[in-house]
């Protein structure tokens, strides 16, 4: 039974990838352009909300068992000095791979009549926006909410669908930016005292895909190191 990872060439999408590989299953990985992949995995080069080439990569990974939205945009326009259409391209460009990946996968899985899993890779900025990310921020909280409808549109059908939501993670663009200021309010920010790293993030992805979570779905899981519970207090702390 196969997988495929939207968005798989690098960061969370490339360390889901590589835990796949490693649990000995095949793996298909949609990206945009080509991209050096993990050994084992093979590539559809295109727009990952495109549905001719969401259909192609669910019928290369066919007998397909689950499917895991990963790509996304990450680039802002704000309302006081944006156009509405330009805003509301990038939300569509955020949902519209989850929604084309979703569609492809539950295509597939009702052709075969298997059921199987979807992950949606959803953020802490679907509940918790920070300035700058206006419409990542926006599709994020509607991958939640598209989650939770999927989950009971097919659920009947034996098709799970959850999401996990990260907070910040030690990826190649985490890096480009987290220079030691950074790095000390990122470690504030997460209870746990530091950012996740990917290949963590990829354990929660590969257990929701996995029967060991046949009894979940909807559900959208913070995988954030308590950031999304934390309250931010004022005062210093007490002794």
């Amino acid at each position: 039974m196969s997988y495929v990872v939207t968005g798989g060439g690098r960061g969370i999408g490339r360390a889901i990838v590589e835990r796949l590989l490693g649990d000995g299953h095949p793996v298909v990985v949609i990206e945009r352009d080509p991209v050096e992949l993990p050994a084992g995995a093979v590539a559809v080069i295109g727009d990952a909300g495109a549905d001719e080439i969401t259909e192609l990569a669910a019928a290369r990974a066919a007998p397909l068992a689950g499917w895991v939205n990963n790509a996304a945009v990450f680039r802002d326009a704000s309302l006081h000095d944006s156009p509405t259409q330009d805003v509301l391209d990038l939300v569509t460009a955020n949902l519209g791979v989850v929604v084309s990946g979703a569609r492809a996968a539950v295509r597939a899985f009702l052709a075969a009549g298997t059921g199987g899993s979807i992950v949606n890779v959803s953020s802490h900025q679907a509940r918790l926006p920070v300035p700058g990310c206006l419409p990542y921020a926006t599709a994020k909280a509607a991958i939640e909410s598209l989650t939770r409808a999927l989950a009971v549109e097919y659920g009947p059908r034996g098709i799970r669908v959850n999401a996990v939501a990260p907070g910040s993670v030690d990826t190649e663009r985490y890096r480009e930016i987290a220079d030691a200021h950074v790095a000390a309010e990122m470690a504030r920010l997460h209870p746990l005292g530091r950012v996740a790293r990917a290949a963590e993030i990829a354990d929660a992805v590969a257990y929701l895909l996995s029967d060991r979570a046949s009894f979940i779905s909807g559900v959208t899981l913070p995988v954030d190191g308590g950031r999304s519970v934390r309250g931010h207090d004022p005062e210093p702390p007490r002794p």
